[in-house]
């Protein structure tokens, strides 16, 4: 089992930015590729950034690309989602996941997800 636990989410006004924060609970973190995904109201979850399991490779969705970037500090068993000019379209419960694998870029390749955290943006 992995238990992950997202934070930094908050209420900020667009054009701002934001880091998200995942902590894993277990160490061998680092064989996993690892995302972020959002989930606004009425809307499904959707992916917005991976990367594998030794940094070396990510993927981001079309929306975020050049606003967003994923970084990971595997002695720290620690994922980032660093967001730039926020915009309200962003607003959404973020989610980090993991995937039993060291590369992954679909949903359903990402078994294990934390609870999510709240990301607003105001216009």
């Amino acid at each position: 089992q992995v238990q992950l636990l997202e934070s930094g989410g908050r209420l900020v006004q667009a054009g701002g930015s934001l880091r998200l924060s995942c902590a894993a609970s277990r160490r061998a973190l680092s064989l996993y590729a690892m995302g972020w995904f959002r989930q606004a109201p009425g809307k499904e979850r959707d992916i917005v950034a991976t990367i594998s399991s030794t940094g070396t490779s990510t993927s981001y969705a079309d929306s975020v690309k050049g606003r967003f970037t994923i970084s990971r500090d595997n002695a720290k068993n620690t994922v980032y989602l660093q967001m730039n000019t926020l915009k309200p379209e962003d607003t959404a419960v973020y989610y980090c996941a993991a995937a039993l694998r060291p590369l992954a870029t679909s949903r359903d390749e990402f078994p294990y997800w934390g609870q999510g955290t709240q990301v607003t943006v105001s216009s």
